[in-house]
């Protein structure tokens, strides 16, 4: 998999799957450069990733649960699959093993909340789900190369 050097490279590369659908010729104008090569749905879902509806059911999941624990064998059971082939076809549809790809949600989540200036980063951090503002703090620093409060400070 090609790395992306922007964080909007990477956010397209998340929120899209590994192997994007394409709907029409402007989807593929709209690509970065370096990008996954583009597949009919028919494809996708032969080379062994999430069907669409198993796609839309577990991200929902995902975004509605973002600061819960998401034990693997509990997104296999949402889509009928085994833990290891959901973790399989999981990678192959997102990008992202799932585990990365909820840390990865809670990141995006977090960079919006901490557009909210009256919201503390202690409250953020519990919100999401991390146990202690260090960890909260040290996850989104691997994640962006700056702190909480020095990308809130970047907003203003």
């Amino acid at each position: 998999m090609a790395e992306f050097g922007s964080d909007d490279q990477r956010l397209f590369l998340i929120l899209s799957s590994n192997h994007a659908v394409v709907n029409d010729a402007a989807t593929a104008d709209a690509r970065p450069p370096g990008a996954p090569p583009l597949l009919d749905a028919a494809t996708a879902f032969a080379r062994g990733g999430l069907s669409g509806w198993q796609r839309r059911k577990v991200a929902d999941y995902i975004e509605t649960h973002i600061g819960d624990d998401l034990p693997l064998a509990v997104l296999a059971k949402l889509v009928n699959l085994s833990p290891y082939h959901f973790a399989r076809a999981f990678k192959r549809s997102f990008g992202l093993p799932p585990h990365r790809y909820h840390m990865a949600r809670r990141i995006a989540r977090a960079k919006a909340m901490l557009g909210e200036p009256t919201r503390s980063i202690t409250d953020i951090a519990r919100q999401l789900g991390f146990a202690e503002t260090s960890s909260f703090s040290a996850a989104f620093r691997r994640a962006t190369g700056m702190s909480p409060s020095r990308y809130r400070r970047s907003l203003a």
